[in-house]
């Protein structure tokens, strides 16, 4: 390797890089001519959809691209040094206590058969920092990372951690070798804003006691401008526009950066454009559905053969209005995913009762149900995981015309390119499977599913969360406008009150499992009446930035 090391250099700077992956249809350029540098101490966000090349370029810093990719041209300057070719061993050599990584998918990245604090520990002997007091050492990187009672969670194993202790566990191995540059990559997209905002906070505390530099690879350009000092947009594997977070943000030059800005919800003050829900809602009141001191206890086994009672929801009352959108919203463990699957009649409540166009739910026969699973349908949050992989996409959407006995082979052949074409994807999409579309498409294959039955209500639970911000602003559009066309009611399960502000008429907050405050949309927003919901939107990354 070259030694280019002279006073006033970046720490890590990319010039003209270019990486080509090698497929059975010929060698795909999936970063061109990209230019980035960081520069000690210093934070800087790369952003952009799924497929850009921000990963990439990340990954290709640390020698850690598939095997079928391979950097061809440009250098990757490391602390004066080019590792644009360099070997495996030498990219070992400055993994962990020269550059760290926080990974996206922390059940992903955490071996589940092995206790946090071993992991932890196998960082450290790895970059030759073993030795005494190895216990000790990873109470500290654990607590560190805002763990509490860190020597007993170092005992733990990941499935007993939540998602945000489990990411704190994988910020606590990409700082425990205390790198000079940690690379975090898309490190809380899956966590829940209070959550997001806590670790965040953390990061930047002890990244700015150690004089870390950090490189965050996100989709959210909110979060980008308001974590990072500079933000590098890319798109199709180039580099289209970088420079000072705020600048970039309050006046961006490319299209594709104000196509990005236009579509964050954590950015944008407006509800979309649905005239009529909105008539509706003021106007309503005809209530699809009507919820009413739903309860909800669980039985937990505790050591041995005693059980605990664990009330996930607590007399919890609202009501949907017909042809419109109420959205439940809380952190994880706030019981609204458990209200949802209640409605669905996939958990019977403890008690209380669940009111569907005036029927007690409970008291329905099987047959009833089989009619009312026609009329109510759901939308999960993991595309990948809610489409059965062997199935092609016309089976999928057919499947439902199928199990309730709806016209024949070719009218159901007709009735799936129809649902394709109000999804906007072609009809030719029916002969692919799962694995051959984007997430985005994936999300509309669910979407059609939904609607094939020709529902009065849809449950949305998370149905956007997995999403980059351009295809969430699609899927959200064409929710919106499929209920303006055919009437929906949506109940809108989610995390995300960026989200809620766009496509909600009412929201209903929750915590630890109770209703702690309903309202209109707008009122919420502009006057919550709890600090639970004033902090739920405080924490709403980038919102006070164009302020």
């Amino acid at each position: 390797m070259e030694n280019l090391n002279n006073s006033e250099q970046p720490l890590l700077d990319m010039k003209d890089v270019e990486i080509t992956f090698s497929t059975p249809n010929g060698p795909v350029k999936a970063v061109r001519g990209a230019n980035l540098t960081v520069y000690p101490g210093e934070s800087v966000a790369i952003v952009g959809e799924s497929g850009s090349g921000k990963s990439t370029i990340a990954l290709a810093a640390m020698g850690l691209l598939a095997k079928n990719g391979k950097v061809t041209g440009g250098q990757i300057i490391y602390d004066g040094k080019d590792y644009a070719s360099a070997t495996d061993k030498q990219f070992r050599a400055i993994r962990g206590d020269e550059i760290g990584m926080v990974p996206q998918d922390p059940m992903s990245n955490l071996n589940p058969v092995w206790k946090i604090g071993f992991q932890v520990k196998e960082t450290l002997k790895a970059n030759g920092l073993g030795g005494g007091n190895m216990n000790q050492k990873v109470a500290e990187a654990l607590s560190n990372a805002g763990l509490p009672d860190a020597e007993r969670r170092a005992k733990q194993y990941p499935h007993e951690f939540s998602g945000g202790m489990r990411q704190r566990a994988l910020i606590a191995i990409g700082l425990s070798c205390q790198p000079r540059l940690l690379i975090a990559d898309e490190p809380t997209s899956a966590l829940d804003v209070t959550v997001q905002r806590q670790i965040l906070d953390h990061l930047d505390q002890m990244t700015a006691q150690r004089g870390t530099a950090v490189l965050f690879i996100t989709h959210d350009l909110g979060l980008a401008a308001e974590r990072a000092e500079k933000v590098v947009v890319m798109y199709k594997g180039q580099v289209v526009e970088s420079g000072p977070a705020l600048e970039l943000l309050r006046n961006p030059q490319h299209p594709y950066t104000q196509r990005l800005i236009g579509a964050a919800p954590s950015l944008s003050s407006q509800r979309m454009d649905n005239d009529a829900a909105a008539e509706k809602s003021a106007t309503s009141t005809d209530n699809v559905l009507e919820i009413q001191d739903l309860t909800k206890v669980f039985k937990i086994r505790e050591k041995g053969f005693t059980k605990s009672d664990f009330t996930a929801v607590d007399h919890v009352s609202f009501n949907v209005k017909r042809g419109t959108t109420t959205a439940v919203v809380g952190e994880s463990g706030s019981g609204k995913s458990t209200v949802a699957k209640m409605v669905l009649n996939l958990l019977k409540p403890t008690s209380g009762t669940i009111r569907f166009d005036g029927e007690d739910m409970g008291q329905l026969s099987e047959k009833e149900l089989f009619r009312f699973r026609r009329r109510v349908q759901p939308i999960f949050q993991d595309p990948y995981g809610s489409l059965d992989p062997m199935y092609s996409i016309f089976r999928t959407i057919e499947q439902p015309l199928k199990i309730h006995g709806i016209g024949d082979a070719k009218s159901r052949q007709n009735k799936v390119k129809e649902l394709l074409e109000h999804v906007s994807l072609p009809a030719s999409t029916m002969h692919r499977f799962p694995n051959e579309l984007s997430g985005g498409q994936r999300q509309r294959i669910a979407i059609a599913r939904a609607l094939a039955l020709e529902p009065e209500v849809i449950i949305c639970d998370e149905a956007v969360s997995a999403l980059d911000v351009l295809v969430q602003a699609q899927v959200l559009e064409l929710l919106n406008k499929l209920q303006a066309e055919l009437g929906l009611s949506y109940l809108f399960i989610t995390h995300d009150l960026a989200v809620v502000r766009q496509i909600a008429d009412d929201v209903v907050v929750m915590k630890n499992g109770q209703l702690v405050e309903s309202g209109k949309t707008d009122e919420i927003f502009a006057n919550p009446k709890t600090d639970y919901t004033s902090n739920l939107l405080d924490a709403i990354p980038g919102a006070q930035l164009l302020v």
